[in-house]
């Protein structure tokens, strides 16, 4: 791939991660107690999210810097999410399919980028 193609994605990655971020975190806090398996009336599907969000938040900001890393931490995280999702009955989340697109950019930036 060539280097300005890549530094195009690098920035819609980056760009994107940071709405993702600090939208997202807004969410995640306005959720309550955001801490899983502190309060009692959470079922078990609601404390796997309560899981995998941090390491989505963790992935979008690393990703700035390692984006291999950055990149499997959104995408695992959220993979668990939606297959467990998908087993339990709980239904597919459309709009996770946007920071798992980041994830998935960054991967591409990293497995491509020049040493």
């Amino acid at each position: 791939m060539d280097q300005k193609r890549l530094r195009t994605i690098k920035w819609i990655a980056r760009i994107a991660a940071l709405l993702f971020f600090f939208g997202g975190l807004l969410f995640y806090f306005g959720y309550g107690n955001p801490l899983p398996f502190i309060n009692q009336e959470y079922t078990w599907y609601d404390n796997l999210r309560l899981m995998t969000f941090p390491l989505m938040f963790i992935g979008l900001a690393l990703g700035w810097k390692y984006e291999k890393t950055g990149g499997y931490l959104i995408t695992i995280s959220l993979l668990t999410g939606f297959i467990t999702s998908i087993i339990i009955g709980e239904g597919f989340s459309p709009h996770m399919l946007l920071p798992f697109l980041v994830g998935v950019l960054y991967l591409i930036v990293g497995y491509n980028k020049q040493s």
